[in-house]
């Protein structure tokens, strides 16, 4: 990868409750994402630790995949943060790694 910040990539990984692809991906899209990638999952852990209380933590989720490049990587992170609710208890969580090396990204 070039060493030009603007040229850098970052990988920003969304898991939400269900039901929220819309939202998301338009939210994504609107901050300057090129695409976003998803699939469907099942979340496992905090849900059993909590006994009955578990129940309200609904175990389907949706994964989202999102390549930024570096410099627009904050707006489309906190963009589909706010889609999500991941700042309600229990709606998923977020993060970014950055991206080394990349192949077949179309960058323009």
């Amino acid at each position: 990868m070039p060493d030009n910040p603007e040229e850098k990539l970052d990988l920003i990984t969304l898991i939400a409750q269900r039901g929220r692809v819309d939202d998301i991906v338009k939210a994504a899209e609107s901050a300057g994402a090129t695409g976003v990638t998803y699939f469907e999952a099942k979340g496992t852990g905090v849900r059993q630790k909590l006994g009955l209380k578990g129940f309200l933590i609904v175990p389907d989720k949706q994964v989202f995949l999102i390549v930024t490049k570096r410099h627009q990587t904050d707006a489309v992170f906190e963009a589909v943060s706010k889609a999500a609710h991941l700042d309600e208890p229990a709606k998923g969580f977020a993060y970014i790694h950055p991206i080394d090396r990349a192949v077949g990204f179309l960058t323009s």
